[in-house]
């Protein structure tokens, strides 16, 4: 029987094909589903043997740890050179799209207090 082995929803498109690569290089038989036309089904890779979960679970496990570890040590020597983004840096970038985004917050915060101002008056 089927069985569910890793949600693909919101996953780069290189994890997924080093996922699939993965599998195939241990001789793990499955194969993905896609979001539909609509986007509306789960993307995901089914193992055809449930007996092989298992390993396959280990597997991916093993591979996000050392994902982790190479995106961490990229933004960690971002940093060090100074390439990171920060705040101040978006705001150089894109000045009336970082204050039309704060109008927008304050202006939905200001129509959410309104009904409550009304309750104490």
């Amino acid at each position: 029987m089927a069985v569910l082995l890793f949600k693909l929803r919101h996953v780069p498109e290189d994890e997924a094909k080093e996922v699939c690569e993965l599998l195939e290089e241990n001789d793990i038989s499955f194969y993905e589903t896609t979001a539909g036309s609509w986007g509306i089904s789960m993307p995901a890779i089914w193992l055809h043997d449930d007996k092989q979960f298992k390993q396959g679970k280990k597997l991916i496990d093993a591979y996000q740890k050392e994902r982790q570890k190479r995106a961490q040590a990229l933004y960690e020597e971002a940093c060090r050179e100074g390439k990171q983004r920060k705040l101040l840096t978006l705001i150089e970038e894109a000045p009336f799209r970082f204050f039309a985004y704060i109008f927008g917050i304050v202006l939905v915060l200001y129509l959410a207090t309104i009904p409550v101002s009304f309750l104490f008056r």
